[in-house]
Formats: structure tokens, C-alpha cells, sequence
């Protein structure tokens, strides 16, 4: 005899009436809805930045090609090494390649991020009279820069909006249904089509943040998350006040609790640390 279909779990069920509600919504209706979520995590995520240590155009393009495959933090603990030797694009043009990768060994991808970073100098002297250029054109044209680190310098050190499109990023507004896509470049276009311009760069942060506090790859914190009303893949992580609330993560985890309008002492203690994914 044949077993029953097993009836689909709550989770799954929240899933698809979450899809179902935005199945048909227009182009305009998702250009106000993305608006709106952008407005909420400028209120969620106050403390949105670059996470990245750096005082000139030259140390986060450093910083930048640094965090490949490679946290924040581990890059932080590196590069004061690193631009205490290293000061001008010259410096990297001729640097001893062996005594560089051993200061990058702990970044990982070490002798391919050495070359980079010497390639690098070496560019910058010959074309560019040492000096790191601020057009996403002549970055995207150099060793080791491509549209995601120039934007990210565009952006953090010379103030000019970008969209910066890491993992993150590309997770989060597919799963906010802004996009259906992979392709970096192409999502970068289509958000742009949906934010304005001077909102771009901070939007960056703020998606990050949340990526790395609240919207997990792999069991996002739904019932304790600010989107929850916008968002088509709602129920994709638990919806229950009590395990969301387990999985934020972050020194504002508690706040982040409070904003989304559950018991900030569900937040374990050991939640309250600084996010440790790339």
C-alpha cells in the first residue's frame, strides 16, 4: 500500500505564500518595494561601512584585492604590515616577491595576490604618474582590479556611487526578488535601475551588513528580520521569534532583535560578535 504524501512543513508552506504574494508584480511595483527595503536597512543597519582598514585610494584598492577568498578581519590584521613597508605605488613595483607573499601567506592565495599587487605598482608608475585613478574605466584596466574593487573604491575613497556585487550582495537581492540573476555585471545594472544613484554605495554596506548578520546563505534569520513583510522568500530560515532570533549575529544583534520587533534576550551572548564570513 502507498504512503501518504508527507504534508509540507510550515517553513516551506510561509515560503511559497511569501512567492506567491509578489508573483505578479510589475516593474514599478518593484522599484517602489526595493526602494522601500533600501530605506529600512538604512534604519537597520546605522552602522553600515566599509570593513575594510584604510587611509588612501591606494591601501583599500590593496585592501580590496587582499580580501579575496579572505575575511575582513584577517585582511585588517595584515595590511598595517603591509602599508608600513609598501607606501607608494613604486614601492610595490619593486618589491622582493618573496618577502611579500610571506607577509600575504595568512590572506591566502598568497603568490597570485603578490603578483597582482606588484603588477599593480608597476602599472601605476608607468601610466598613471603613480597615482591610483578614480574613473571605473582606467581601475577595471589594471592588474587585479575588476568592476567589483573599482566600485568599491569608487565609492570608499573617492566618493563617487557604486554598486559593489559580492557574494553577499548577490544572494540578498535575488532573494529580495530585485533580480534573477548571477551574472555580477548585470545585477549591478538592474539594482542600479532600482536605486537611485546617491544611494548606491551605502546600499552596498547595508546589503552586506545584512548578509553577514541576518539574511545567512545557508538558514537566514527570517522571524527576526526588518524585510520580513517585503521579502518573496520569506520563510526560507525559521519564522519563530525564538531560533531566528539565535541566528543574528553581530556587536547590534540585540538591537537588530529589538528592530524587528522580538525579545532581545533571545539573542545568545555569544551571537554578539563581529561577523567572521568574507
Amino acid at each position: 500500500m502507498s504512503r501518504p504524501p508527507v504534508a509540507a512543513s510550515t517553513g516551506a508552506a510561509v515560503l511559497v505564500r511569501s512567492a506567491k504574494r509578489f508573483a505578479g508584480e510589475t516593474p514599478i511595483g518593484r522599484k517602489r518595494r526595493a526602494r522601500k527595503m533600501a530605506k529600512v536597512l538604512a534604519e537597520t543597519h546605522p552602522d553600515a561601512h566599509c570593513e575594510l582598514d584604510f587611509e588612501t585610494p591606494l591601501q583599500l584598492a590593496v585592501a580590496t584585492i587582499l580580501s579575496a577568498q579572505c575575511t575582513d578581519k584577517k585582511v585588517n590584521e595584515v595590511t598595517p604590515i603591509v602599508f608600513k613597508r609598501y607606501l607608494t605605488p613604486a614601492d610595490y613595483a619593486a618589491a622582493d616577491r618573496a618577502e611579500l607573499e610571506e607577509i600575504l601567506r595568512p590572506t591566502g592565495f598568497f603568490r597570485a595576490k603578490t603578483d597582482s599587487l606588484i603588477k599593480l605598482g608597476q602599472a601605476l608608475v608607468e601610466r598613471h604618474d603613480g597615482e591610483l585613478p578614480g574613473k571605473l574605466d582606467q581601475l577595471v584596466a589594471l592588474p587585479g582590479i575588476g568592476r567589483k574593487t573599482a566600485n568599491v573604491i569608487l565609492g570608499n575613497a573617492f566618493d563617487v556611487p557604486g554598486i559593489t556585487v559580492d557574494t553577499h550582495f548577490r544572494r540578498l537581492v535575488n532573494r529580495f526578488g530585485w533580480v534573477q540573476e548571477e551574472d555580477p555585471v548585470k545585477i549591478e545594472f538592474q539594482v542600479a535601475d532600482l536605486i537611485e544613484k546617491r544611494d548606491w554605495t551605502m546600499l552596498s554596506h547595508r546589503i552586506i551588513f545584512h548578509g553577514r548578520r541576518v539574511c545567512h546563505a545557508r538558514k537566514p534569520a527570517c522571524g527576526a528580520c526588518t524585510l520580513a513583510t517585503m521579502c518573496p522568500s520569506y520563510g526560507t530560515g525559521p519564522t519563530e521569534a525564538a531560533p531566528a532570533a539565535k541566528l543574528l549575529k553581530g556587536p547590534r544583534a540585540r538591537d537588530l532583535a529589538t528592530q524587528a520587533g522580538i525579545d532581545p534576550d533571545l539573542v545568545p551572548a555569544a551571537a554578539v560578535v563581529a561577523p567572521e564570513a568574507p
